[in-house]
């Protein structure tokens, strides 16, 4: 093995309630099935401990709601899991209390990514979210007061019902709490669910403001002095005054084509070049755990073209340029030359070695588009 993972996605699947619009691997309630869940997932992190590297970089906590788990459950995994530089922990505001805030602090993590996702009641609404946004805010501070001094919050744009106005707002109460990190997505619904029945209609016409939203985000989060790191994420302008660079770490491995292990059910890992995903089902996670075997697995080919593709659209997310080294099969010359006409990428040489590019800010607003057409 020439390079073992540096980064641990741990997914925690328990929810007070599932959302209409999500499409993550949850398990509603259950809590008498917590401690067994997090016992089976140390027992996967054992068996596949040769994959991580000595020294982990990151670790992210995901879900589901990480933060809903049995707070035992919950301080056995922390207290187990490899030490890292970055430990971030997914949370929604209702279930951030001062206890929970200061068993994370006391238990390693040091970033807590919080779902507020809108601070408009009525748009929560439409979510089906429990928080408010005083229940928001109540969060934010908890985890302030516990010490922790990078926190991410979560908006969502799109949302059937939402206007501009609305939108602006969302930005102004996030902008008032002065987090270190802002993610904003474009809602995502999948086809065929209950909220695209019940909301159909109006997700067609949330469509065609997607854009303008989207231009709206990154002019009033670049003006804040936010730096727009990635396609949909934003954090304080270059280093905090303690010298941290507040970009999520773990994320950028995804983005940098960084190999990661995941474990718990459903959760993904990509290492050298092999992709695997863990089945969904709890019972037949636990179960194979219980006798010391990995739990049922899907596995994707990843033959080369596939990953310097994937390489190509991950790395022109970012605003730092990507190196073309061993990617030239994925990259259509002509349109690369016809897109730095039009102002839309920069072609940037290397003092050695292949030239590196990156998106303009411009084609960054025009987004997926700009990266589908340099791809052969």
């Amino acid at each position: 093995m020439s390079e073992r993972a540096r980064h641990l996605y741990v997914h925690l699947p328990f929810c007070a309630h599932r959302c209409g619009y999500c499409d993550f691997v949850t398990l509603v309630g259950r809590r008498d099935q917590h401690a067994a869940y997090v016992e089976a997932v140390l027992a996967e992190l054992a068996l596949e401990l040769p994959l991580l590297a000595p020294e982990v970089e990151t670790v992210f906590l995901g879900g589901g709601t990480p933060t809903f788990t049995e707070p035992d459950a919950l301080a056995e995994l922390l207290v187990s899991l490899p030490l890292a530089e970055e430990v971030t922990v997914e949370a929604n505001p209702e279930t951030v209390t001062p206890a929970l805030a200061v068993l994370l602090r006391e238990h390693g993590v040091n970033r807590v990514s919080l779902g507020a996702q809108s601070f408009r009641p009525h748009l929560l609404a439409v979510l089906e979210r429990v928080a408010q946004p005083d229940t928001v805010r109540r969060a934010f501070y908890h985890l302030r007061d516990a010490g922790f001094d990078n926190i991410s919050l979560d908006l969502i744009y799109g949302i059937p019902g939402q206007s501009t106005p609305d939108l602006e707002a969302d930005l102004d109460c996030a902008l008032a709490l002065g987090p270190e990190h802002l993610s904003c997505y474009e809602l995502e619904a999948k086809p065929g669910t209950r909220f695209t029945h019940t909301h159909g209609a109006e997700l067609a016409r949330q469509a065609d403001a997607m854009e303008s939203y989207f231009e709206l985000v990154v002019e009033r989060l670049t003006g804040a002095q936010y730096r727009w790191y990635e396609t949909a994420n934003f954090c304080r302008t270059g280093t905090s005054a303690d010298g941290r660079d507040l970009r999520s770490r773990h994320n950028l491995a995804y983005w940098r084509g960084r190999d990661y292990l995941g474990v718990g059910i459903g959760a993904v890992s990509t290492i050298e070049g092999r992709r695997w995903r863990n089945a969904p089902r709890l019972a037949a996670y636990t179960a194979a755990l219980a006798r010391n075997e990995r739990p049922p697995r899907e596995h994707e080919p990843l033959p080369i073209d596939v990953r310097q593709r994937e390489r190509v659209m991950l790395g022109l997310r970012l605003d730092e340029p990507l190196e073309l080294a061993g990617l030239a099969d994925a990259i259509d010359e002509e349109a690369l030359a016809r897109l730095t006409a039009l102002g839309l990428a920069d072609v940037m040489p290397a003092p050695a070695g292949p030239p590196r590019v990156a998106l303009t800010p411009r084609g960054r607003l025009l987004g997926g588009g700009v990266t589908a057409e340099l791809l052969v």
